[in-house]
């Protein structure tokens, strides 16, 4: 189910994507290029089509995701406090046996040795 709203989301995504990039920032867009007076739809209800199905396909795009989340399957009976138990017990594999060798630090030159 949740692989079914995925599609519908990236598909919804797509056809938001065409449609945003079809319009013109300035107002002027597909329905500039059709500026003609003899068209079937006229330039307004071009920019009309345009701005409703911006607006159609972005509540559909809120409202499949917002579904989607209730599309997860979660699985009963798993503890948070499990799942850290794990990662606790993994962790331990990981611990070195020994502790690090020291690295040796150079020694600090006196104020004779700065000096010159």
């Amino acid at each position: 189910m949740y692989g079914l709203f995925s599609i519908l989301i990236l598909i919804t995504c797509a056809l938001l994507l065409l449609v945003i990039l079809v319009q013109n920032p300035k107002g002027g867009g597909l329905a500039s290029t059709f500026g003609d007076g003899n068209q079937f739809m006229g330039v307004k209800k071009t920019s009309d089509f345009l701005e409703k199905s911006t607006w159609s396909l972005a509540l559909v795009l809120v409202a499949l995701t917002l579904g989607s989340n209730f599309a997860i399957e979660r699985t009963a009976g798993v503890n948070q406090s499990d799942i850290i138990e794990q990662v606790e017990d993994s962790a331990e594999d990981f611990v070195p046996t020994t502790a690090p060798e020291a690295i040796p630090t150079p020694p600090k030159p006196t104020s004779t040795e700065a000096a010159e």
